[in-house]
């Protein structure tokens, strides 16, 4: 899937394939096997071009990160522990990205002197522009299992 995100536009296997053997020796029928998995798996679409398929990844790395986190929170017996923790291990950059996600969700706040308080956590006053984060800001939205919230 790092291949096919990474070129942003649908891939033949020979493409991916030129690419993955300037690191290392792979063979042809490893990538397409690898790249016809992805599609019955529903994280890649294809289309049928002369002879090959051109191969397009059906969401975006950071739907894909957000379905396999909701899925592993959704397989804790205590979701309030597991969020503790995974918040416990997160680092000051990763927490400031959370809080502008939230900000995101949330939507803009109303009121008057609430917002003029810097956030907790954020006591400089400083923010960032969560929508020039790129990937970073973007949500499917979907529900369901991990493929079809990452765009099946």
């Amino acid at each position: 899937m790092t291949r096919v995100w990474k070129w942003n536009r649908p891939v033949t296997v020979r493409e991916v394939l030129e690419d993955l053997q300037q690191e290392r020796s792979i063979a042809y029928t490893t990538v397409m096997t690898v790249l016809d998995n992805l599609h019955q798996k529903g994280w890649v679409r294809r289309e049928e071009e002369g002879r090959a398929y051109r191969y397009e990844a059906v969401s975006t790395r950071a739907a894909y990160a957000a379905a396999l986190m909701n899925d592993a929170w959704a397989q804790s017996d205590n979701p309030a522990a597991a969020l503790v923790a995974f918040f416990g291990m997160m680092s000051d950059e990763q927490r400031r990205a959370l809080r502008d996600a939230i900000r995101i969700v949330q939507g803009p706040e109303t009121g008057g002197a609430e917002d003029e308080k810097p956030q907790s956590g954020n006591r400089s006053g400083n923010t960032r522009n969560p929508e020039s984060d790129g990937e970073n800001a973007q949500s499917d939205g979907n529900p369901g299992s991990a493929p079809e919230r990452a765009g099946r």
